[in-house]
């Protein structure tokens, strides 16, 4: 028999993963917590939006967008912001599609605790990869998602990716440089 260790899975079961320790939204303390780098996994800032890796994937280059405005409600995010949270979405995509080939994606929210919100007071948008065979007898009979790479290679490459896009962006005169928070 071969055993699988996931020993950072006990503090997500327990509700203590990824909460900063002095109880903190993890969104607004990752939007605040400069330079962005593994500890906050910040791999794009927009004017509203930032684009974030999920800590606790589905599958490997799980991504959210997430606002700045700490708030649950999407209807009360100004338009501008509910405007660059789709462009970002659609950017994540593209940027996914070009650094690991999934074969497709789902994009959501989950608003409210009722419907699946992990953090329901701060309202973010998924961006999952998907591929297929992602969904094998380890998510659904043992309870358990094993992700192909490290979540800090990920990140580096996620990073970099966004990182060309920008100067790909730039020498095209995007009219939208990102906000520095540094």
């Amino acid at each position: 028999m071969q055993y699988l260790w996931a020993p950072w899975r006990m503090d997500y079961i327990q509700g203590n993963a990824g909460r900063p320790p002095d109880g903190e939204c993890v969104f607004c303390w990752a939007a605040r917590h400069t330079p962005d780098g593994p500890e906050n996994l910040v791999v794009y800032r927009g004017h509203y939006n930032y684009i974030i890796l999920n800590r606790f994937p589905y599958t490997g280059g799980h991504l959210m967008v997430v606002p700045y405005a700490h708030e649950a409600d999407l209807a009360a995010l100004p338009p501008a912001t509910r405007a660059e949270m789709m462009d970002l979405a659609a950017r994540a995509v593209e940027i996914l599609r070009a650094e690991y080939h999934p074969q497709g994606f789902n994009l959501g929210m989950n608003l409210g605790r009722i419907a699946g919100a992990g953090i329901a007071e701060h309202v973010h948008l998924h961006v999952v990869p998907r591929w297929a065979g992602d969904t094998n007898f380890m998510t659904t009979v043992g309870q358990a998602r094993v992700l192909p790479e490290a979540l800090e290679k990920t990140y580096a490459r996620l990073k970099a990716a966004w990182q060309r896009g920008q100067a790909r962006d730039a020498s095209v005169g995007s009219p939208n440089p990102p906000q520095t928070t540094s």
